[in-house]
């Protein structure tokens, strides 16, 4: 076998070379280079001053403009009883009162409620002094995690106010009459706000004792 005309390059030296030869041509290109030239810098957020009516008690918060209604109240001013579940209005666990309706706080911005007079459960009661509905899933057993309960009395609190002001829903079947809490009339009002551990009949309980007392 003949060997190589250099006498200095080993069959080891020459392996060595060639894989070195090849990692070279798989190292990627400088970190630089795989920015796109055309990205744009980052911007800095755009901050503005909002004010709000919060459970009865005025407050003023600076708020990058794309802060949630949702995240106001519980990174900023602490009311974590509102709760952020699915965070695409489907569950209705972050439903508080907003200017007397009840809205999906995650769906909507702060910059949108300036002056707004919004409640949320803190707003409803204390454990002194309860209000009529929580009292009455207390005494109905109409939770059992718990999680969605501050948006299932909320919403419970803002469609007995529904019925009450004539506001018809999508299935109200005569537009000329006053809306009945109807079984039908109260799946329907109350669909957007989802019970996982499925205490739906305590919940109706709860809420047809509170429209019983009231009517």
């Amino acid at each position: 076998m003949a060997r190589p005309n250099n006498p200095d390059i080993s069959r080891r030296g020459f392996l060595t070379v060639g894989t070195a030869s090849v990692a070279a041509t798989m190292v990627p290109p400088i970190a630089h280079s795989q920015i796109p030239a055309n990205e744009p810098p980052s911007v800095a957020p755009s901050m503005v001053k909002v004010a709000l009516e919060v459970n009865g008690k005025a407050c003023e918060l600076e708020l990058d403009t794309r802060t949630t209604l949702l995240d106001a109240l519980r990174e900023h001013l602490h009311l974590t009883g509102s709760k952020k579940g699915c965070d695409q209005g489907q569950c209705g666990a972050c439903t508080v009162i907003a200017g007397g309706r009840r809205i999906n706080s995650c769906l909507t911005l702060a910059v949108m409620h300036q002056g707004d007079k919004i409640t949320t459960i803190e707003g409803l009661g204390t454990a002194e002094n309860l209000h009529p509905m929580q009292a009455a899933f207390v005494k109905c057993d109409g939770y059992q995690c718990g999680y969605c309960t501050p948006g299932q009395i909320c919403s419970a609190v803002a469609m007995l106010q529904e019925v009450k002001a004539g506001v018809p829903s999508h299935v109200t079947p005569d537009l000329k009459v006053a809306p009945q809490l109807t079984p039908g009339e109260f799946r329907e009002r109350m669909s957007g706000n989802i019970c996982r551990c499925g205490a739906y009949s305590n919940i109706a309980e709860a809420i047809t004792e509170v429209a019983g007392n009231q009517a």
